[in-house]
């Protein structure tokens, strides 16, 4: 999945010359975090988040004391080192991004111009969607070796059976890297037969577990 797929388009947007008061009304009327600065191209120059208005004003909502600062430009809080994307980046490279730097929302720029922004919620929404828990379904986790034509060999079982694959997944078995964990979701809320047929042709499978079974 690219990001422009998941990216909000529908931007609320300032200029490095409006004041701290008017992203303290947005933030609260809208309900939002974060506020791309723009200058009259639509060029991104900034980001403010409630934490710099904090930061900067720690009591700016309840004190009249702050009165003075709220009528301060943007340009005087906001951050200008930014990390961006790209509307064709993968969805799942992003997700690394916002890993690796500890984002929480993530400007997306084409040709120079603001064009979306992503944040944690639309990254954890995509990834409901791409293992399709949000479909009615059961998951099975298997064990299976890291040699080519494994998947496809396992695809055939689940074909045998008419059952309709939905998602899915694979990570590395963390204690064997000859090894790598296979996680399937199917169109069905009885699994047992393909996971009986499964561990028939050897596989180790995970879950669900049947009782007598072990995974050794």
């Amino acid at each position: 999945m690219i990001v422009e797929k998941i990216m909000n388009e529908d931007i609320i947007t300032l200029t490095p010359a409006d004041t701290i008061h008017s992203a303290v009304v947005i933030i609260k009327e809208k309900r939002i975090r974060h506020i791309p600065i723009v200058d009259e191209s639509f060029q991104l120059v900034g980001l403010v988040s409630d934490r710099d208005i904090r930061d900067a004003a720690p009591s700016i909502f309840n004190t009249a004391e702050y009165k003075t600062g709220l009528q301060k430009p943007l340009s005087s809080i906001m951050k200008t080192d930014l990390i961006t994307g790209h509307p064709l980046d993968f969805v799942e490279e992003i997700g690394a991004v916002f890993c690796d730097n500890n984002i929480s929302c993530l400007p997306i720029v084409k040709e120079r111009k603001l064009v979306g922004i992503i944040t944690g919620s639309d990254l954890l929404q995509s990834f409901v969607e791409l293992t399709g828990v949000n479909q009615p379904g059961s998951q099975i986790e298997i064990k299976i070796p890291n040699k080519a034509g494994t998947l496809h060999d396992i695809a055939h079982i689940f074909k045998r059976r008419n059952s309709n694959i939905l998602s899915t997944l694979v990570y590395p078995e963390k204690d064997a890297t000859d090894y790598k964990i296979l996680v399937i979701r199917v169109q069905t809320m009885n699994p047992f037969m393909v996971v009986e047929d499964l561990r028939k042709e050897g596989y180790t499978v995970l879950w669900p577990s049947l009782p007598g079974t072990s995974h050794e």
